[in-house]
């Protein structure tokens, strides 16, 4: 019998000096029985950093075709397509067909290294692709902060992150692999 996702209801709240965005999200976030805590968290930090009018959260993990958060204009194009983890350089070449900005947030450490070094080679030709990788030690400090009830405050300010986790503060540096046009 296949397991149910698990429901986490999540208030976050977004203060983004860099782009000038300001707003709380009542989020309801299903977890696939095979994503983990780390990945989870991942979602709802890429959510922060991209936060806007209109970003959504996908079927992700479940679906193939769908990135894990995306955002439609009103006529249905896609404006943003994120997509967490390490995908195949054919998925990244269909991401950045479908979307007018593909930002791909890489983690998993000494792996993340080696699929950057086979990748950004062809990746340089797509000028709407942003890669962004975050550290081992800052996902794993997001994953131990996973509750089914969560109240996140994500601070970002000259490219630094400050999480709070209903009190526990973690700082987190993205690095930013490749930016997009």
């Amino acid at each position: 019998m296949a397991q149910n996702a698990t429901i986490y209801k999540v208030e976050l709240s977004v203060a983004n000096m860099d782009r000038h965005y300001y707003e709380t999200h009542r989020l309801t976030v299903a977890k696939h029985p095979s994503e983990t805590d780390e990945r989870l968290m991942l979602r709802l930090l890429a959510f922060a950093l991209n936060a806007e009018e209109g970003l959504e959260m996908t079927r992700g993990i479940s679906t193939e075709d769908e990135p894990d958060i995306w955002q439609k204009s009103l006529s249905g194009e896609l404006e943003l397509w994120v997509c967490l983890g390490l995908p195949s350089e054919k998925v990244i070449r269909q991401s950045c067909s479908k979307s007018k900005k593909v930002t791909v947030y890489a983690y998993g450490g000494r792996q993340a290294d080696i699929w950057w070094d086979k990748i950004k080679g062809s990746s340089a030709r797509f000028d709407n692709l942003q890669v962004v990788s975050l550290t081992p030690d800052d996902t794993a400090g997001l994953a131990k902060q996973a509750n089914r009830s969560m109240k996140l405050q994500v601070n970002v300010q000259d490219g630094e992150v400050m999480v709070s986790v209903d009190g526990t503060i973690l700082y987190i540096s993205p690095a930013e692999w490749k930016s997009a046009a």
